[in-house]
């Protein structure tokens, strides 16, 4: 693809990647010798797969960008997603419409490979939501006192459970897990996702997180239920948790004891959990803060495909019309009738509105929207696909028309608190 003077295409073994580490350290900062062959070999494993993009004014890359294919968990189901990363621009080339280009050219190879979505941790806001994308959820952080792990809350004696907390540390199969074992942890974050119906978060591909399992100042454990990865910080003051998921009591107790086995050198430890995970409830003495760390964006490319592949609650109903825009995906625009109804979603062409067969192979419909109906652009679209409510939508100018009186099942249908753990 050629866009104003610029060539932009997948790199190929004859590009020189030392010219795309440039980029990445003019762009990010400076990579640690010791981070450094893990990030050539991703480059390359992202180069032979075809996603990795640069663009060219003449024979000097100007600005590159990857994906990676990514299975995106809402509500018990999982969806392909490609999640961009590394989107980066010469410094004296930044302001001339070659990040804008570059991402135009990425998007549409995403649409090509039928993917419904994409995500990306945005550094500027303005480009990506010029082009569809929206903020749909964080990366949350918690971090409270290692001590506080000591001695974790009983379970409510009402119930007629066991009120010694140590009685319940029945992690199934749990031992250490190293890189032979990535299809199995892939397997069991999947389940616990789709167990705990978390929205937002993805699973990798078992290469990738062969890599983590490959690093020897990472530590992992594997259950039948849960997985928990973490690593000393610099200073060995403080552990960081980067996985840390469980779909059970005992599970989740063993895990948070391992944890706390560190409390003689670590004061505090830093976990990427879930915005509602146990832990504040686990945890005996209060000293347990979550904050939200980063925002990451949300961008629905294929509709029809998003909204049939997308878990909802059991319990939601619904029937609307909307009328969808998309400049940039117009496959996607046109009337469309959203239904919902036990736990499952479809989006297809309105009574009468006629169109064209689009990409997805749905047709396409067309005609003027009317005074009722609700209109979504890509944005709105998204935001509301990731849980944001009707009523913040409306506000921030994302949404308009409809009935009013609708937004408590359009809210009920998508409600989700959406997350990440992983970072790319």
């Amino acid at each position: 693809m050629t866009a104003g003077g610029l060539e932009i295409r997948p790199l190929g073994p004859d590009d020189d990647l030392e010219a795309e580490l440039d980029l990445r350290r003019r762009a990010f900062g400076p990579l640690t010798a010791a981070i450094l062959p893990a990030w050539m070999q991703g480059l390359r494993a992202s180069m032979e797969a075809g996603q990795l993009f640069g663009a060219f004014a003449g024979s000097r890359l100007v600005a590159s960008a990857r994906y990676y294919q990514v299975r995106q968990w809402w509500h018990g189901r999982c969806m392909p997603m490609a999640g961009v990363a590394g989107v980066k621009v010469a410094p004296e080339e930044r302001g001339r419409g070659v990040g804008r280009a570059l991402m135009t050219h990425l998007l549409a190879d995403i649409a090509a490979r039928g993917f419904p979505v994409s995500a990306l941790y945005p550094t500027t806001l303005p480009l990506y939501r010029s082009l569809g994308w929206e903020v749909a959820g964080g990366r949350y952080h918690t971090v409270l006192a290692a001590r506080s792990l000591a001695a974790l809350a009983a379970a409510d004696p009402a119930l007629g459970a066991d009120p010694e907390p140590g009685s319940q540390r029945q992690a199934r199969g749990l031992h250490r897990a190293g890189p032979a074992e990535a299809p199995a942890v892939v397997d069991v974050l999947g389940l616990v996702h789709r167990q705990l119906r978390h929205c937002g978060p993805g699973t990798r591909d078992a290469s990738l997180v062969s890599g983590w399992l490959e690093d020897k100042d990472r530590f992992a454990y594997l259950a039948d239920d849960g997985f928990l990865t973490y690593r000393w910080a610099s200073d060995t003051s403080e552990l960081r948790v980067d996985y840390l998921l469980a779909a059970s009591p005992g599970t989740a107790r063993e895990f948070w004891q391992i944890l706390a086995s560190h409390a003689q050198m670590a004061q505090t430890v830093r976990a990427c959990l879930p915005p509602d995970d146990p832990i504040t409830w686990l945890a005996r003495e209060p000293e347990v803060t979550t904050r939200r760390s980063e925002n990451w964006m949300l961008r629905i490319v294929d509709a029809p495909a998003a909204i049939s592949s997308r878990g909802y609650p059991a319990a939601a109903s619904l029937s609307i019309e909307v009328e969808l825009a998309d400049p940039v995906q117009p496959g996607n625009s046109g009337r469309w009738l959203l239904e919902v109804n036990g736990g499952a979603g479809r989006l297809t062409p309105a009574p009468g509105s006629g169109g064209t067969p689009g990409r997805s192979g749905m047709p396409r419909p067309s005609g003027p929207a009317g005074g009722s109906v609700l209109r979504l652009g890509p944005r709105g679209l998204a935001a509301l696909f990731a849980g944001v409510p009707m009523a913040t939508l409306r506000i921030a100018g994302l949404a308009a028309g409809g009935d009013p009186a609708a937004a408590s099942s359009l809210d009920s249908a998508f409600a989700a608190q959406a997350f990440m753990a992983d970072y790319y």
